[in-house]
Parts: structure tokens; sequence; C-alpha cells
């Protein structure tokens, strides 16, 4: 029997990369600018290539705005916004999930409740329905679950990857075991594998192991993680522990995974002390590009090339993540993509004076 629902992988055709603009009463109000040239970085690789749907706070004034893409040489016919006020701007977490019900594309609105209460959420939470009673989002779908999309990786088959730290922390649900939450992705997403790792977890992290910030799909057979090769370094036993499960880890067939390691960059820390959670796993897969953070580290270069080896037919784009980083975030965390047809991108999504 077919399946109904599908998880796709995230290579699977977009429709558009969604972000949401960092504003004045956002974490971000205190190195706004510093943070904007992260963002201006992102916007100009991704709109050169596809559309990209940007949530503007009401603080942002749309004639600055466009005043400030167009002097960063931004594809603006590439660029559409919706109006939507927002605490932060962690797409991945606040933003729809993609999945095909029947062969046709379709948005889940899961719950956020700010990585178990840690940080304001009131308005994150909403987006999404937000944006759907505006006629953007014309294919949401309610469920009441909390969930981020930074604790999902798919290979878009049916298998889910994720991190037992994460999805089984009381914060999040605190009713549903392990299986009550197999079942409700069985029937939400599609799933039907279920890749829970234990181990793995970066200093500085906010989301309780992410799994987009450890491990990602590069296709159906190849796993590539964050790895640690400084037996000095406090990362080195989590993150070994963790390659020592995905050895262990096996597709349906019963097969192993190929596993590539990526290089950890040198510890990053706050004028506090404490270490910024530096990851090149947290990439994004795009229709034309895998956009990767960087960190002014001699490993970039390393991490570009492996990326690049293993996403051929795609360019891979390298944008400075330290702004990123000082909230505990990195490229793949500030974006989510909208699978090809869920979205109208008509012209109410165009700004004025665009």
């Amino acid at each position: 029997m077919t399946k109904q629902t599908n998880f796709p992988a995230e290579w699977a055709k977009q429709a558009a990369i969604l972000i949401t603009w960092p504003h004045i009463e956002s974490a971000w109000h205190y190195m706004l600018d510093k943070v904007e040239a992260t963002y201006l970085a992102l916007a100009k690789a991704v709109a050169e290539t596809q559309p990209l749907v940007i949530q503007l706070h009401a603080s942002i004034k749309p004639e600055q705005f466009l005043t400030l893409l167009k002097d960063n040489d931004i594809n603006i016919e590439n660029c559409f916004f919706a109006k939507v006020d927002s605490n932060d701007t962690w797409a991945r977490d606040h933003g729809p999930v993609s999945v095909t019900n029947a062969g046709k594309p379709a948005l889940l609105n899961f719950h956020f409740n700010g990585w178990g209460g840690k940080f304001a959420f009131d308005k994150d939470n909403l987006l999404n329905a937000s944006m759907a009673e505006a006629g953007l989002l014309p294919s949401l779908s309610d469920i009441d679950f909390i969930l981020e999309g930074g604790s999902l990786e798919t290979d878009g088959l049916g298998t889910l990857l994720t991190t037992e730290q994460c999805l089984l922390n009381e914060n999040r649900n605190p009713e549903f075991d392990k299986a009550a939450i197999e079942k409700l992705l069985s029937e939400s997403l599609g799933v039907d594998h279920f890749l829970w790792l234990q181990n793995g977890h970066l200093e500085g992290d906010d989301t309780d192991a992410h799994i987009d910030t450890l491990v990602r799909f590069c296709d159906e057979n190849t796993l590539l993680f964050q790895g640690c090769q400084d037996e000095a370094d406090s990362h080195f036993q989590p993150l070994s522990a963790m390659k020592a499960e995905l050895e262990q880890l096996r597709k349906p067939s019963g097969e192993p995974y190929k596993i590539v390691e990526l290089p950890l960059p040198k510890g990053i820390y706050a004028e506090d002390g404490h270490r910024l959670p530096a990851t090149y796993a947290n990439f994004l897969i795009t229709n034309k590009l895998v956009v990767v953070p960087t960190y002014a580290d001699e490993s970039d270069s390393a991490a570009l090339a492996i990326i690049a080896e293993l996403f051929p037919e795609r360019k891979v784009v390298g944008v400075d993540a330290r702004p990123l980083i000082e909230e505990h975030g990195s490229i793949h965390c500030i974006t989510m993509q909208l699978l090809d047809g869920t979205i109208d991108l008509a012209e109410r999504f165009k700004l004025a004076s665009a």
C-alpha cells in the first residue's frame, strides 16, 4: 500500500525559502547592523536562484527595507514579503513543516514554545496561523504538538533522524513517551523508520541538541556529521560517542550508512566567556545551492570542500555566521524551506514600492 503522507527531504524541489528578518524588538536589538550583514549575504545568495519569503516586523519600514535590499544588490524580483510580528527570527523552528498528502503538497503548523520555555514565544507561535489567516499559506494544517523543524532530519523516504535529548525532553510534550511521539509523527509526517541519537551536544546550544546542529542527510545513503578531532576539546567525548552511534545506525534495508565527518571550528566565545555553538552541519540546502556557515576559521575551507563533494550538482556558498552564533544559532536555524506547491507567491506578497 502506498503511503498517503510523506516528509520530503530538504533537497526536494522548493517553492521558496522563508526567513524572519531581525528587528529592534528581537534578541538582535543590541547588534542589529552586525546580524543584518549575515541576513543580507544569505538573502543575496538565495534570491539569485529562487524566491525568498521575508517576514517583516511592524517596526521595519518597507521603503527603507527595500532600499537596503537594493543597495546590497539583492534580486528584488525574487523577494516576497509578509508583514507579521515576531518575538525573534528562528524560522527553522517557528516556520511550517512541508509534507505531501496523497501526492499534494501541504504545510503543517506544529506548536512552538521557545525551546521549552527558555525564551518568549507568544508571537512566534502565531506566525504561521497569522499568515494563513491573511491567505498567504493556503495549505496550512494545525498539529497540536510542540515541535521545532531543527529537531527533524529526513531522507525523504520515510526515515526520521532526531535526538532523544530534544524530543523526549519534558519541557516540550511531557505527556508523550517515545512510542506516543513515534505514533504522532508517523501519522503527521508519514515516518515509518525512526533513528534516535542519545549522544551529541554543542556547548552554548539552547535547543536541547537539535539534530540540524549535529548530523544531516546528504542523500538517502549518506550522513554528514559534526565531528571533533581534538582530544583536548570538551566536545571530543560527546561527538565521538555520537559518531559511534552513527556507525551502528541502519537503513530500512539493514545496510549501514556512509558517514562523513566535518572538522570542528576552534572555540569561539561570548563576552561573558561561554562557548558559542559553531557548527558546519547547520547548512541550508536550496534548489541550486548549499549555503554553509563559516566562522573565519582555518577549517572553513575544508568544511566547504567536504560539503561540495557531497553535493556535486549544487553550488556551495559560505556565509559568515559568527553574528548568528552570538544568539546560539546558525544558517539553517534562521531558514525554512517551503515545498514546491505549498505557497502561491502572488502580488499580495509584494511591498508597494518593490
